[in-house]
């Protein structure tokens, strides 16, 4: 698997990922909805673009 070609995809489930764990492992700090929210926004430019 090309990482380029897939970024936006490998992105998402990363984000997906971490949305369901976050509140299994109660996991909270400064931030969080930033980092998640700039993940979520990442993942979906890239995937409207094709990579």
């Amino acid at each position: 698997m090309k990482v380029g070609k897939n970024l936006g995809m490998l992105l998402l489930a990363v984000w997906l990922i971490a949305t369901g764990l976050i509140p299994l492992i109660r996991l909270s700090f400064s931030g969080l909805e930033t980092i998640m929210a700039i993940l979520a926004v990442a993942a979906g430019v890239l995937i409207v673009l094709g990579r």
